[in-house]
């Protein structure tokens, strides 16, 4: 089988809310818009954001890389999300997981390249 490509759909109560939450925390720029779903490319990777959602508490195990998690974290607080514990140093090392949500209660773990 060929894939064309890979995305992981999210649910969103407010796709747009979601939609400028991923722009602004992540730099996510829209590949596809339409009136039922927006895809998102970040890092090479997509996301797509169905409207529709609940808004509830959802774990979607996406995952995004970067050098500072504590950075991070406050980056997605200011821009609508939350992170309810601070990223926690480990070993002596620098904190390299933050557990947060998304402006619509989709939880994401931001994560650090370990030495």
């Amino acid at each position: 089988m060929h894939v064309e490509k890979l995305k992981y759909t999210i649910w969103a109560a407010d796709a747009d809310r979601a939609t400028a939450f991923y722009q602004t925390c992540f730099g996510a720029t829209i590949a596809r818009q339409n009136p039922h779903i927006t895809e998102l490319e970040v890092a090479g990777g997509l996301i797509a954001i169905h409207g529709g959602g609940e808004g509830k508490r959802t774990w979607t195990g996406l995952t995004f890389q970067i050098a500072d998690v504590v950075t991070g974290a406050a980056e997605v607080i200011a821009a609508g999300g939350k992170c309810e514990r601070a990223p926690q140093p480990e070993n002596g090392e620098p904190p390299h997981l933050a557990m947060c949500e998304d402006s619509d209660g989709n939880q994401i773990m931001l994560s650090r390249a370990r030495s």
